[in-house]
């Protein structure tokens, strides 16, 4: 049974957060996807991911540095999960509709854009409907002024 969150982003953007919440998720043990919506936005997540911080990185891959089962954190804008990763970080759109295949999903949105809180409210309703058959537990977490988290479905 997965875990499905939302996470709306409302005060930072997904490159101030994304970081941190890799760093919990590999600390947890757990290798990591992140789905993101094009070539370019992976691209972008690659070189932040080296660069996000003065005193560390996260070690990643993508396609281009064809190293897909050995990175413990993995870029992609496919369905795919190279690295037999625990949790999948959705952004730009992406989607899943079978989550059995992880412990974690996490969806993440820009509250300042109405296409990304559309999307999400109809993934929402998806999971919520189909959570009925199969068990998975969702819950929405949205940013306070201070950018913590605060559980609020």
């Amino acid at each position: 049974m997965a875990e499905i969150l939302f996470y709306h982003l409302t005060e930072k953007t997904l490159e101030q957060v994304l970081p941190g919440l890799i760093e919990k998720s590999l600390s947890r043990g757990w290798k990591v996807v992140v789905q993101l919506g094009s070539a370019e936005r992976v691209e972008s997540m690659d070189a932040h991911l080296w660069s996000y911080r003065d005193d560390s990185f996260l070690a990643h891959g993508f396609i281009k540095n064809d190293t897909q089962g050995l990175q413990p954190v993995w870029l992609t804008t496919q369905d795919e999960n190279p690295n037999d990763a625990k949790i999948r970080f959705l952004t730009d759109g992406a989607q899943i509709d079978d989550p059995s295949a992880y412990d974690r999903i996490v969806y993440m949105f820009d509250g300042h854009n109405n296409e990304a809180v559309e999307h999400a409210r109809a993934r929402w309703k998806f999971h919520k409907e189909a959570s009925v058959d199969n068990g998975h537990e969702q819950t929405y977490w949205q940013q306070n002024a201070n950018g913590g988290w605060e559980k609020k479905a």
